[in-house]
């Protein structure tokens, strides 16, 4: 993989010009992209920017974000050949940065369910994950630095646990969602692929222009809450090993480490986030649903199909649900600094008819908390799994630099 940080260090030393970086991307597109299938359109004649902190860096933006110079087909034949008139708010946010944007990355359709063709890099007869199927997959695959993706359920975090890169879910709206397809204005939320933790708050910090995001010269030790998601169900093998083995190596590491138990209001949360996005996708899908019902994806059609009855009411009552899991979960992190647990049931699923189960994922961001994926390097079939860091709502720095300590300790062995 392309570590940002370390193409940033060499950059600015002159080791490395910012068009050699960006040719390097082209050139590992090139060899890849034909077995991987990672993007759905690509940028004629990319070159690097004059300045700014991320120039030579090449960004993949998923197909729900709207590019001014390439079309945003969302995965669906609806919108096949659209073009938006306006870069999305994150798109020129990384422009303004000195960003290349290389390319349109694939998504599952209107970011739901319906699985896209691209192929898991550790192991081409698994899923990518998704609904961020080729961000995730471009930047495992060695092909860019940076990509950027989408959450509603569990579609940054869990194919960055498949592919075996780092991810972040920030806090909710720290990136802004302007020029992006809503299916849930409660819980989208923009989120970032990249190699490592380091790189992934190199390009945050650059993105936001909050300096405070970049990585510390010493990584400091977390006091960290392990939290096991019980009224989830109970996860594979390989995931169950992934914690386990990240737990103890910070142990080791000196971190002070316990296992919780969440309030029950919290658990009742992670039951009613489907009537919340559901609810929600009715609104949002609109046009698609009445207007183009029978081009519409067949596994999110008859989502919709089977959610048509949610009441105002039941919604409503949703909403209090979390806006009071929120206020419990906050209290939480007075005792701890982070949370440990699973980032997918386990590793990649076989096949591309699935691209994965959300149910250690949707908590999390119907909370709005910041998630980070760490690699632990627990191989199931050659496929990686990963652990999720989670940090109190806002506190996006202490959940990157949490998430380093986890990465360095595991690094380890």
């Amino acid at each position: 993989m392309i570590s940002l940080a370390d193409l940033q260090r060499r950059i600015h030393s002159g080791e490395l010009s910012a068009e050699a970086a960006i040719a390097q991307s082209v050139a590992a597109i090139d060899a890849h992209e034909g077995t991987i299938g990672a993007f759905v359109c690509r940028a004629g004649e990319p070159r690097a920017a004059a300045s700014g902190p991320l120039r030579g860096v090449a960004v993949g933006i998923k197909d729900i974000i709207d590019t001014s110079d390439m079309p945003t087909e969302m995965g669906s034949a609806i919108y096949r050949g659209w073009r938006p008139r306006a870069d999305a708010s994150v798109v020129m946010l990384l422009k303004q940065a000195g960003a290349t944007v290389i390319g349109k990355t694939t998504t599952t359709a209107f970011a739901a369910n319906d699985p896209t063709p691209t192929l898991n890099p550790h192991n081409h007869g698994h899923t990518p994950g998704g609904s961020s199927s080729g961000s995730a997959a471009a930047v495992a695959a060695g092909m860019i630095p940076l990509a950027v993706g989408t959450q509603t359920g569990g579609s940054v975090i869990r194919p960055a646990s498949f592919c075996g890169v780092a991810a972040i879910k920030p806090s909710f709206n720290l990136l802004p969602r302007v020029g992006v397809k809503c299916f849930s204005w409660t819980l989208d939320t923009v989120g970032l692929f990249a190699a490592g933790v380091e790189d992934l708050a190199c390009a945050l910090a650059a993105i936001t222009d909050r300096p405070e995001l970049l990585p510390d010269a010493a990584v400091r030790t977390p006091r960290i809450g392990v939290v096991l998601q019980d009224f989830a169900g109970a996860p594979e093998a390989a995931s169950e090993q992934a914690l386990g083995i990240a737990r103890v190596a910070a142990e080791r590491a000196g971190a002070s480490v316990r296992t919780l138990a969440l309030p029950d209001i919290v658990a009742e949360a992670w039951r009613i986030h489907g009537t919340i996005q559901n609810f929600e996708a009715h609104q949002a899908f609109a046009w698609e649903y009445r207007e183009n019902y029978d081009a519409m994806p067949p596994l999110l059609r008859g989502r919709l199909d089977d959610s048509r009855d949610i009441a105002p009411a039941a919604y409503d009552a949703a909403r209090g649900v979390a806006n009071r899991a929120r206020r419990a979960l906050f209290e939480v992190f007075n005792d701890v600094d982070v949370l440990l647990t699973f980032s997918a049931p386990g590793a990649a699923p076989k096949g591309l008819a699935s691209t994965g189960d959300t149910k250690f994922n949707k908590l999390w961001t119907l909370m709005g908390v910041p998630c980070v994926n760490v690699s632990a390097d627990v191989a199931d079939g050659g496929l990686p799994v990963g652990v999720q860091v989670i940090a109190r709502f806002g506190d996006d720095a202490g959940a990157l630099n949490a998430a380093r300590f986890v990465e360095k300790v595991l690094a380890r062995g």
